[in-house]
This record gives structure tokens, C-alpha cells and sequence, in this order.
């Protein structure tokens, strides 16, 4: 069978049971509003295939008795006593810039192409977070 799609929001209104099974499944499901059309997708779909291609790159050193740990190209660093000290923080520092990224920074040149590590960031969980920046799982 193919995938969902309507032509406009008051017929995907009438059909969302329709479009939510279809995403639920792996299926296409879409809805065009004049000239855009929005696709929808299991959150754990995409947050697994967001994992997959969005690598971490986090840096992790040991500093002056402690670690750090930096994001290069993001304005992201923790430091604590020991790793699982500064994963936790570098965690807390990535929700702030998810955060600070739908407020205000999305439309920033510098930022905008970071969508893809906001919905990751913002679809995963603590424990899904630390496995992506450890580089132990998706």
C-alpha cells in the first residue's frame, strides 16, 4: 500500500487516525498547505535516524583533575569532577541550546543548520542523549 497524503488541513483533520497509523508504520504521510507540504513521522523513527546521521563529536579531555567536554561548532561545554559528572552537565547544556535555538536562534545564520541536533536533542531522553555522546548507541 502506499502512503497517506491530503491536499489540505481539513481533510487531514477529517483523516488524522489515517495519517497518525501511517506514521506509526514507517509509511509516507503528508499533508500539503497551499505550497508546503509537512510530512509526519514516528518521533522514535526519527529520532533513531537522527542519531544515526548526526554524529556527536563531542570531545571529552581530561582537565586540571576533572573533564571537560566540548561540542566543536557549538557553543556547548561542561566541565565536572568526573565524566559522568560533565556528561550530565553537557546534557543540561544541550536542552538550553535546544531551547535558546527555538526561541531565537534558528533564524540565525550560524544556527540555522542545526535543526536536525535540535529535534534530536529535544526527541531523545537523558540516558538516549549520554548513549549519542559517548557514541554507545542511538
Amino acid at each position: 500500500m502506499s502512503g497517506v497524503h491530503y491536499e489540505g488541513y481539513t481533510q487531514a483533520r477529517t483523516h488524522l487516525k489515517d495519517l497518525l497509523d501511517a506514521a506509526e508504520r514507517g509509511r509516507v504521510a503528508t499533508v500539503r498547505r497551499d505550497s508546503q507540504t509537512t510530512a509526519l513521522v514516528d518521533r522514535e523513527r526519527l529520532r533513531y535516524f537522527l542519531s544515526a546521521v548526526t554524529p556527536a563529536r563531542a570531545e571529552i579531555v581530561a582537565e586540571d583533575g576533572g573533564w571537560s567536554i566540548f561540542i566543536p561548532g557549538l557553543p556547548v561545554a561542561a566541565d565536572g569532577a568526573t565524566v559522568d559528572e560533565s556528561l550530565d552537565e553537557v546534557i543540561a547544556a544541550l536542552r538550553e541550546y535546544a531551547e535558546d535555538w527555538q526561541d531565537h536562534l534558528l533564524d540565525a545564520p550560524n544556527h540555522a543548520a542545526n535543526w536536525g541536533l535540535v529535534q534530536l536533542i529535544s526527541l531523545s531522553d537523558d540516558d538516549q542523549l549520554r548513549d549519542w555522546l559517548i557514541g554507545t548507541g542511538r
